[in-house]
Parts: C-alpha cells; structure tokens; sequence
C-alpha cells in the first residue's frame, strides 16, 4: 500500500492538530505535515489549498473540540460554581492542546467564522456562563470580554512559562478566579449612584 493511501482531509486537519499541540501553530505548515505522514508535499494540495487553509481548519475543528469541554463544564451549574467549572475545563484545556486553542482565537475569513458552529457555541457559552450573575443586558458583552481576558491572559502566560518560578501559582490562580467572581457579582449598574 502506498504512503499516501487513507489519506483524507480530516486525517491532515487532526495530525495538524496534533502538530500544533507538539511545535504550536505558527509551525504548522503543508511541508511539516507531509514530512510526518511521509509524502511529497504537493501529493497534500488535493486535500488543502495552503498552510492558511489547513491552520483555518484546525480552528474550526478545535472551535468544536472547545466548546464541548466548555459546554460540559458549565452543564446544570451558574453563578460562582459554574464560572470555576468553566475556567478549570478551560486551563486545562489550554495546558493540555496549546496549540488547539491558539487556532480558536485566530481572525478567521468572515466566510469560516460564519460556517463554524463551534465558534458560536463559544460565544453564547460566554454568554450563558453570567446568566447567574444577573448583569443588565447591556452590560454583558462587556463582562464577557472582561472574565474571557482574565482567564485567556492568566492561562495562556501561564502555558507559555510566562511566570516563572516565583510565587504559588495555583494561589494566584484561585485569587484570580475570586477576584473575577467578585468583578461579576458586583458589576456596575448604568442606573446605580456615581455610574
């Protein structure tokens, strides 16, 4: 049986996936994947167009892959309880597929971005996690870019040994998790005194 048989477009999207977990994203290339599956580069372009297209469906397929473990997390639970569910499903999400989870924060074409339910499953996962903190409606997509920074920014510095070896890090980690809990909890109201 030749290299190139049972080659298909979703093994390349899942062995890319792999790769960016191993190398991280920026390396995941159509030459670095036909060296791992033993095959002449061009014999890839019947499944992927470029390193762009393959990159795009890596953050299609981990989009998807994300949202389950979020949607899991979060499943039967709000307020407080669900927002800690969500953020440990989350860090070790990132911890354990970098490079997945680098490719669902990349800017997709508005064409992918439209067709990834994955994507929107984040999106309204963001949104159903602060149902239990009672936010005005306008309010919300403001605290959803608030709680999904300080997860993101404490996770993916954390990741790439961006703090080093000083302090407890699961300290500053539950520290981080109260302070956003607090945040939620006590989110300024338009109508409230002095807002």
């Amino acid at each position: 049986m030749s290299p190139r048989a049972g080659i298909t477009a979703a093994r390349l999207v899942e062995a890319a996936a792999d790769l960016a977990d191993e190398v991280g994203l920026d390396k995941v290339t159509v030459s670095a994947l036909a060296r791992r599956f033993g095959v002449a580069d061009a014999s890839l372009y019947s499944h992927v167009r470029s390193a762009a297209d393959l990159r795009q469906r890596v953050s299609v397929q981990a989009a998807a892959e994300f949202a389950e473990v979020l949607a899991e997390a979060i499943a039967g639970v709000a307020g407080a309880e669900a927002l800690t569910r969500c953020a440990l499903a989350f860090r070790r999400y990132v911890l354990e597929h970098p490079g997945r989870y680098a490719a669902t924060t990349v800017r997709l074409p508005p064409e992918v971005a439209a067709a990834s339910e994955g994507h929107r499953r984040i999106v309204q996962l963001s949104y159903r996690l602060l149902e239990g903190y009672a936010l005005p409606p306008e309010a919300l997509t403001d605290a959803v870019r608030f709680s999904r920074s300080a997860l993101h920014g404490f996770v993916t510095l954390e990741a790439a040994g961006g703090f080093g070896s000083e302090g407890d890090r699961e300290a500053s980690w539950v520290a981080t998790l109260r302070g956003v809990d607090r945040a939620l909890a006590s989110w300024p109201r338009e109508d409230a005194p002095g807002a």
